[in-house]
């Protein structure tokens, strides 16, 4: 009988899991762990489905999206992004293409994949893939039910930029985007 494998240089085992808290977002769940060196510990991973961000481009500039995001108590203008709701599933560009409609109205008949980000890898294994979207146009949004104070609009990207520098866009999401689409934009020339 072969011995189990043992854990890779700088690899943490699962030694037990059990989930704390559930709802139709997301999971909560308490990982007991065993460090490399024998030592044991626990991680609270937040399980949540991966998501898509949508870069919606024409003219020189971008569509934004701005709702109340209720753990800020602020309002925040970012890319439209989002996951497929409970039960429902897909490709990423699939999800990309439903939260683009669903946000904005608008779909987009090309469509160019930049990259993916690990939304927060020190409490979830939750990804986004980011998309830039182009050759638009416009319809109505069919947004959710919680996404009844959403509102859309295009900035320029100069203003777009300022929006950055000025603190006035803080989504990473939105950020770590954009940084895709300047190094594509780079590699492109």
């Amino acid at each position: 009988m072969a011995e189990p494998a043992k854990p890779q240089p700088g690899t943490i085992r699962t030694v037990s899991s059990r989930e704390v808290y559930r709802n139709p977002w997301l999971s909560l769940r308490e990982d007991v762990v065993e460090r490399p060196d024998g030592t044991r510990g626990i991680y609270s991973v937040v399980d949540r489905p991966d998501y898509a961000v949508v870069i919606a481009a024409e003219r020189d500039g971008f569509h934004l999206v701005d709702q109340y995001r209720y753990p800020i108590g602020a309002r925040r203008w970012e890319f439209p992004q989002g996951c497929f709701p409970q039960g429902r599933t897909g490709t990423a560009e699939e999800l990309g293409r439903a939260e683009l409609s669903e946000e904005t109205g608008l779909s987009a008949r090309s469509w160019t994949a930049l990259g993916t980000l690990s939304a927060w890898h020190g409490a979830s294994g939750q990804e986004a893939t980011v998309f830039l979207a182009t050759d638009l146009r416009t319809g109505v949004p069919r947004r959710e039910h919680e996404e009844q104070d959403m509102r859309h609009r295009w900035f320029p990207r100069a203003e777009f930029e300022r929006m950055v520098r000025e603190g006035a866009i803080r989504d990473d999401s939105t950020l770590a985007a954009y940084l895709l689409l300047l190094l594509h934009e780079r590699a492109a020339q």
